[in-house]
């Protein structure tokens, strides 16, 4: 029997949005996010407004069934299942491990009345050739490891509201029992564990998720990173070793500002790469081949400065945050302490969840976070952990307070203390921000 799907309304209702337009929807995300059941949702949702099953073919590449298919047999297979004068619905899951499936889906849409979805784990899939192919007949559907509150809701937690003494209206979190839980307790576990929606099935022991954690780990270096054949203008990624190395510096460093020769600097120098033979320090080039085969398989995003004064992004070191704090306790190990950097990438996500485009921004020698851009909406927004410290107080607010336009400016942290807003900046606690 095939268990439930849990609604993942944030993209569904994006995929929604383009159902039977001429642009083909492209799923993209780490492994294991949800891609696939995404999919499978969107096929429910055409089952259930009337479209019948001979319309809709859904087909996964990660399937034996499928493993010697060309992209020829990729179209003949698909003509096959056309039913004429019917629009046909087309899922492609993993699609990009089929050669030249560009050739074949360019076909489909060319050659048939039908709408087309498809799924890929690695950013190649929208490289050059899709563009060739494709150019501007897609849109991309970004989709994530679960927020705060699909994670609670994964869990069998309800998120509801109750009106406090003070007449504001508070959210109330209760278990499948209808007890009430800590939702600081909660956050913990989300920021200890990851979004990852598999979790849901295994529960949360550490063993558990450590195990099903390292099959996302394995699954994504492997056959996304190691095994992904030579492209033009890419180097091979070859050396296990170095790969892992770079993924626990950059998972150790998420939320500071590093470049691909400060990387291999601190590798040599902290002794990181002494293992065997290896002592040489890897050459700038090779460090950010492989930062950016990281980036294309999801596991890490880079972020840009922006100077607010000079409205031009900068060419100085950027950021980098991994998309899961599950993956980084993996790697680093499950410990104490670094909560601040954690909320910081866990908020990062949940803006970008939200559709923002995001920027760290600079304001003369001083930095603000994040600024979060998206159509007619801008907001600024510095992470913390707590607001009680004067000086902690002073250090968020200054740079907040120097920005000369009138965007909304929050400070979001954990303890906010007594006062919720000064000089018109929003002092807003977490757990209630990842509840909006």
């Amino acid at each position: 029997m095939q268990k439930s799907l849990k609604n993942r309304d944030i993209y569904l209702r994006q995929l929604k949005a383009f159902q039977d337009t001429e642009m083909i929807k492209v799923i993209t995300g780490i492994r294991r996010c949800g891609k696939s059941c995404l999919m499978k949702l969107m096929a429910e949702h055409l089952r259930s407004s009337g479209i019948a099953d001979k319309q809709i073919v859904e087909m996964n590449f990660e399937s034996m069934r499928f493993a010697e298919m060309t992209a020829k047999d990729l179209y003949r297979f698909v003509c096959e299942q056309v039913i004429p004068g019917k629009r046909m619905y087309l899922f492609f899951d993993e699609v990009q491990r089929i050669d030249g499936w560009e050739n074949a889906v360019n076909s489909f849409r060319v050659d048939f009345d039908c709408d087309i979805y498809i799924t890929g784990s690695n950013a190649h899939l929208l490289s050059s050739e899709l563009s060739t192919y494709l150019a501007g007949r897609y849109v991309e559907i970004k989709v994530l490891p679960l927020s705060f509150r699909e994670f609670l809701d994964f869990h069998g937690y309800t998120v509801s509201e109750r009106k406090a003494i003070t007449g504001q209206m508070k959210k109330r979190i209760t278990d499948a029992d209808g007890e009430v839980c800590d939702p600081k307790e909660l956050y913990e576990a989300y920021a200890q564990f990851g979004g990852m929606p598999m979790l849901a099935d295994v529960g949360l022991e550490l063993d558990r998720v450590s195990a099903a954690l390292e099959g996302i780990y394995s699954a994504v270096v492997v056959r996304d990173i190691l095994e992904r054949e030579k492209r033009k203008g890419q180097r091979t990624i070859t050396d296990s070793l170095l790969l892992r190395k770079l993924m626990m510096f950059l998972a150790d460093n998420i939320g500071n500002s590093v470049s691909a020769t400060s990387i291999g600097n601190t590798l040599v120098s902290e002794g990181l790469l002494e293992e065997g033979n290896r002592k040489a320090k890897p050459a700038t080039h090779t460090i950010q081949a492989y930062i950016e085969a990281l980036k294309e398989s999801y596991i890490f995003y880079e972020i840009k400065r922006f100077d607010i004064k000079g409205k031009e992004y900068l060419k100085t070191l950027g950021k980098y945050y991994i998309v899961d704090t599950g993956l980084r306790n993996y790697l680093l190990g499950y410990r104490e302490g670094d909560t601040g950097h954690i909320l910081e990438n866990i908020i990062y996500f949940e803006l970008l969840r939200r559709g923002y485009d995001v920027a760290i921004g600079k304001i003369d020698k001083k930095e603000v976070d994040f600024i979060a851009t998206k159509a007619d909406d801008k907001k600024y927004i510095q992470v913390t952990e707590a607001m009680n410290a004067p000086e902690t107080r002073e250090r968020e607010l200054l740079p907040l307070q120097r920005i000369p336009d009138n965007y909304e400016k929050i400070v979001v942290c954990m303890d906010t203390g007594l006062q919720q807003e000064q000089d018109g900046i929003l002092i807003v606690n977490a757990i209630d921000f990842l509840l909006e």
